[in-house]
């Protein structure tokens, strides 16, 4: 269940800055969200490697 909801948070957050991105099309504010986006990913990756028992 949690990684469920994990997964649905992430599919929100990128929802959201897709959003953003689409509203305000510049360059250093994609940087931004790509950044973002990679570090929510790599923190669901390693936290999901880390977890014991789950």
């Amino acid at each position: 269940m949690e990684r469920v909801l994990s997964i649905l948070a992430l599919l929100v957050l990128c929802g959201f800055l897709g959003i953003l991105f689409f509203s305000v099309p510049r360059f250093d504010l994609g940087l931004v969200i790509a950044l973002t986006l990679g570090l929510a990913a790599w923190e669901f990756l390693v936290r999901r490697e880390r977890t014991p028992g789950a």
